[in-house]
């Protein structure tokens, strides 16, 4: 049987590229049963009489998956923050690293929009970035307009599957077409009346891109820390994972344990004191989570 990639799911069809060609496939009613949905990225074998008439038989073994976005497989995220419009939010890029981080999922962080800035706001976004290119993360800045930084992202693609993801309206589609114009995906203005943008982006699909696949993902503003548990989220701040090792109580969660490495790594300034709070933030709503049956 032949084994292939699915690269776009839509309305109830798997299509799965196998040796230059794609082949429009159904899942089979035993997944159903067994609960399982085929996700994009994900390895497939399959049956298939024709490039129209498929059926998925088996879906391979996932090295991590998404949910939202619906996406198997993945190397790396490329993580996309306006500069502005919508304004730069620190809270919403680490709650996307947290998220990729807990999934094993290389992030890079994308920052769009530069062109719009004024000299004073290119600063503070630019020492953001430092702060972030300290704690071990590769951080780019573009502008889809000005073609600015379109050459540093394109080598991060080379043979890999990477999901762009980040809230509506920061610029994906724009970004996508900037690194391969024949693409010529649908943006849309930011809603003036919501402040965020239009959703342009309504399935996930595969995109050659570069040397690399590249997952255009509907935008999204929320995001549940779902499956991760209060004492995994420290693990997911790789500042703070470091300084955790030098703690006196293992499994410290980092509240109001004496001796805490990562409380004195905040007070020195090794820890920037806005993602100690997003870390005390995300544990709370952790904690008040209610318990799945």
């Amino acid at each position: 049987m032949p084994e292939g990639k699915i690269i776009k799911a839509l309305s109830g069809f798997y299509y799965v590229f196998d040796r230059g060609k794609v082949y429009q496939c159904r899942g089979r009613g035993v997944f159903r049963k067994q609960k399982i949905s085929p996700l994009v990225g994900d390895n497939v074998i399959f049956q298939a009489e024709n490039e129209q008439e498929g059926y998925i038989l088996e879906i391979k073994e996932r090295k991590n998956e998404l949910l939202r976005p619906p996406v198997a497989n993945i190397d790396q995220a490329i993580l996309i923050s306006s500069a502005v419009e919508p304004d730069f939010s620190t809270v919403l890029l680490d709650r996307f690293l947290v998220l990729v981080e807990f999934n094993h999922i290389q992030p890079v962080i994308c920052l769009t929009k530069m062109d719009l800035l004024s000299a004073e706001a290119e600063g503070v976004i630019k020492a953001y970035a430092n702060q972030y290119e300290a704690i071990g993360y590769e951080v780019v800045l573009t502008s889809s307009e000005k073609g600015m930084g379109i050459d540093r992202l394109l080598p991060y693609l080379d043979g890999k599957i990477s999901v762009f993801a980040g809230q509506s309206g920061v610029g994906k589609s724009s970004l996508l077409n900037a690194l391969k114009p024949d693409l010529a995906l649908k943006t849309s203005d930011i809603s003036t009346h919501l402040g965020r943008g239009k959703h342009t982006t309504r399935h996930v699909e595969l995109l050659p891109v570069g040397n690399g696949l590249v997952a255009d993902t509907p935008g999204f503003s929320s995001l549940e820390l779902l499956d991760i548990e209060a004492e995994q989220l420290s693990a997911c701040f790789p500042e703070l994972q470091k300084a955790s090792e030098q703690c006196k109580f293992r499994g410290c969660l980092h509240l109001k344990e004496p001796k805490c490495a990562v409380k004195a790594g905040v007070q020195t300034g090794d820890i920037q004191p806005y993602r100690y709070d997003h870390y005390l933030d995300f544990l709370r709503e952790i904690k008040e989570r209610k318990p799945r049956y």
